[in-house]
């Protein structure tokens, strides 16, 4: 998935899931945009293309109704002007470095010596950054940490307006994109190095056809011998690139100032230097980040299986969702099933149509009869105030289960709660002795007052259930 579709993503992500009221994206608005979606796409998309058309449909939506997220999506975008911008200042200051200084080289200290001795030091850096690093899942570096902080920020911000959509934006957008945004950072730093000292070699050139450098140097503490032990070394790589030998000692010693010489050969030293140790190797630094960050920002949320996306792609694939409910050992009005029906449309995605099956009597598991509905989700419903039996309520389950059919089992809390109300304490350790009879049966059970049903939670809870279909 793309950078682009895959913030429009995260967007109309962090709106859906912080949204549990249907307050600002509707349960029309969804459905409108997963029906959309798939007529744009067809049939035979892939989960990846509905996925990210739906956001884009989305996206652009929220973005009509001024949204704050949408807007976020768009603030947190990618200019890539920006990076033109950075790499052509770098340029402009490399070719200015010299500008208001007198024609004059000092090759002990021109603006070659610490443009090197800085790209060095980063090489050594990149070089044990590597080394220590290799193999490691790696820790946050600073450009993950940087987004940590904005996204940090931002959650705070998002929290002071009660927008924990924004917050669920930003955390989710800084955890997914930061080695997209690294790679890029890398990129672009590396491309601008190149520019600077291609900027300072363009300089020195471009005023040495106007005005005569000359050559010289200074020095308190270093004799002749010294300074051109140390400019030997120090240029070593643009006389073997240019041909051209180091000046020896003796020449050295010749221009030390007051003296001084036209400096055309130093010029040309100093430029086959800054080409075989920056430019060159910051430019094939920067290709290499860019393949690396084309790769990167080119495969953003591959991972399709979590809840949210297998909700929406469910209704994609399935079209209606068939449901049979199959009550055991208690009584359930028709209007259960269509409280039912709309939870599991909130917490499936898609449209879902509910049956009642018939219910089964205490004892009479194994000679329960389950409708048969291809391709159906059954749903095993149970009375919280029943005490949980692994020899009755386990083994119905279990019959369930052999039918090899996808199972969700909810637990119906409204008449415990009708005549204990909403005690905790009691209710939490029914609710344990439940999830233990689910777990058996690989199973998270679904805790829901049919009569007064909480909407956000159940449909975060039929989330969890069906994660993993």
């Amino acid at each position: 998935m793309d950078e682009r579709t895959a913030i429009a993503v995260t967007a109309v992500r962090a709106v859906e899931s912080a949204d549990r009221a249907r307050a600002v994206w509707t349960e029309s608005d969804r459905t409108w945009a997963s029906r959309a979606a798939a007529e744009v796409v067809g049939a035979s998309a892939s989960d990846e293309a509905f996925i990210g058309r739906r956001a884009m449909l989305a996206l652009e939506r929220l973005r009509e109704r001024k949204d704050r997220v949408a807007r976020l999506a768009s603030a947190w975008r990618w200019r890539p002007w920006v990076g033109v911008a950075t790499v052509l200042a770098a340029f402009a200051i490399g070719l200015m470095s010299d500008a208001l200084g007198a024609p004059r080289i000092n090759i002990l200290y021109s603006p070659v010596a610490p443009l090197v001795a800085w790209n060095l030091a980063v090489y050594a850096i990149l070089a044990a950054h590597f080394v220590m690093r290799y193999g490691e899942r790696g820790t946050p570096g600073p450009i993950t940490g940087a987004l940590t902080w904005l996204a940090g920020g931002a959650r705070k911000a998002a929290g002071r307006r009660d927008d924990g959509a924004a917050a669920e934006f930003a955390r989710r957008w800084a955890s997914a994109a930061s080695p997209v945004y690294a790679a890029r950072a890398a990129r672009v730093l590396h491309f601008a190095a190149a520019a600077l000292a291609l900027g300072v070699v363009a300089g020195l050139y471009l005023r040495g056809l106007g005005l005569e450098y000359r050559a010289t140097w200074e020095s308190t503490f270093l004799t002749p011998e010294a300074v051109h032990t140390f400019v030997a070394i120090f240029y070593a790589a643009g006389a073997y690139l240019t041909g051209l030998p180091v000046p020896d000692a003796a020449h050295v010693a010749a221009i030390r100032a007051p003296a001084s010489e036209n400096a055309a050969t130093w010029l040309h030293l100093m430029a086959a230097t800054l080409a075989a140790l920056v430019i060159v190797p910051r430019i094939v630094f920067a290709l290499a980040t860019t393949l690396l960050e084309r790769f990167r920002s080119g495969h953003l949320l591959a991972d399709l299986g979590d809840a949210y996306f297998q909700r929406l792609l469910r209704g994609y694939r399935a079209g209606t969702l068939r449901v049979v409910v199959v009550p055991y050992s208690f009584t359930v009005q028709p209007a259960v099933i269509v409280t039912l029906q709309s939870l599991l449309a909130r917490g499936l995605g898609g449209e879902v149509a509910a049956t009642l099956g018939a219910s089964v009597a205490y004892g009479d598991e194994d000679d329960a009869v389950i409708e048969s509905v291809p391709g159906a989700l059954v749903v095993a419903l149970f009375n919280a105030a029943a005490t949980p039996e692994r020899e009755a309520h386990g083994r119905f389950v279990a019959k369930l289960a052999q039918s090899g059919r996808e199972i969700a089992i909810v637990v119906d809390e409204s008449s415990v709660n009708a005549r204990f109300g909403e005690d905790r304490v009691r209710n939490e350790a029914r609710r344990d002795a439940w999830r233990e009879l689910a777990a058996a049966a690989g199973l998270a059970p679904v805790f829901v007052d049919l009569a007064h049903p909480d909407v956000a939670a159940a449909e975060a809870a039929f989330e969890a259930a069906l994660a993993s279909p």
